[in-house]
């Protein structure tokens, strides 16, 4: 019976932790706290989020030694798909004089573009995929989005009054410390304590729990970020129809280019599993505000395919 109920829970750990996240948010939401402990509870979530995205990214980055980073074919194709999507759907939204229209193009530009999830190489690494590929690509996607992005969004909102300088060092305060310190410290454990790296790496399922404790939070202010939301139904309904798309295709479109490759487990994650906080932000700090429910929707959708992929690998294991 225990060994069953354990079984159910690590093939359903995504699932039950998003389902643990909407709750808790709908029961903190409904208990009448002080503003105060409101308050104290944002700034908790603030600083364990990216605490926990570090702790990972750390953990998967142990496994790896810098001579198992290097760019391969398949990672600049599907570059190239993510800016020609972004490019095009810039400069669909600035046709359009309706603002729900550019909006919606807009949501869409962002789940474009984000790079990939800082807790990629987790997930990945649960499904048999490479983690030196997909941490390869979370690199070279990182670089690209802090120099591309700040070229258009200028364009795209002018009345934000931002520049190219100012955006593009906004994106590398918010992506970089969460990227490359982790790395960095792995690596100098790797070298300089060998005896801790190998306590570590025999904690192999550590830092996928660490990902369902983050994907609770992050469903939690999803599900804030609807509930607070005051726009139209017909609005939601665009930013969630574009979200759903924009997910599939690109999960599609990285399995299939990677494939060939023999990489596409890693392809796939690289393309499909986005930096969601990322697009957020982009979208509260850039664009109109609307457009960073597109975060909160793609969180939902990503998690729901990892989840089944999971659930279909464990299935086939047994």
């Amino acid at each position: 019976m225990l060994n069953s109920l354990v079984k159910f829970l690590k093939t359903w750990t995504l699932p039950i932790a998003m389902i643990v996240g909407a709750l808790g948010y709908i029961l903190y939401d409904a208990c009448q706290l002080s503003d105060a402990l409101r308050y104290s509870c944002s700034r908790a979530v603030e600083v364990i989020q990216p605490a926990l995205l570090f702790a990972m990214m750390f953990l998967s980055s142990c496994k790896l030694s810098p001579k198992d980073l290097r760019w391969r074919p398949w990672h600049f194709k599907l570059l190239a798909v993510q800016l020609s999507a972004f490019v095009l759907l810039a400069l669909l939204s600035m046709r359009f004089s309706d603002k729900a229209y550019a909006v919606v193009l807009q949501a869409a530009m962002l789940c474009m573009i984000c790079p990939t999830a800082t807790a990629s190489p987790v997930i990945t690494a649960k499904l048999g995929g490479s983690t030196a590929s997909i941490t390869s690509y979370l690199i070279l996607v990182n670089l690209c989005v802090a120099i591309v992005v700040p070229v258009f969004l200028p364009l795209v909102n002018p009345d934000a009054g931002i520049s190219f300088f100012s955006a593009f060092l906004s994106i590398l305060l918010k992506v970089f410390p969460l990227l490359l310190f982790p790395l960095l410290l792995a690596w100098a454990v790797r070298y300089f304590f060998p005896k801790l790296l190998q306590k570590i790496l025999k904690q192999s399922d550590l830092a996928f729990y660490l990902w369902a404790l983050a994907l609770a939070l992050a469903i939690a202010v999803t599900t804030r970020s609807l509930m607070q939301s005051q726009i139209s139904i017909s609005l939601v309904a665009g930013i969630t129809i574009v979200s759903i798309l924009a997910c599939a295709l690109q999960f599609y479109l990285g399995k299939k280019i990677g494939a060939p490759h023999g990489d596409k487990i890693a392809a796939g994650q690289s393309l499909g599993q986005k930096n969601t906080v990322f697009i957020i932000w982009l979208g509260y700090t850039f664009l109109d505000p609307v457009t960073s429910l597109a975060g909160g929707l793609y969180s939902i959708w990503h998690n729901v395919f990892n989840s089944y992929q999971l659930y279909r690998q464990s299935k086939n294991r047994a």
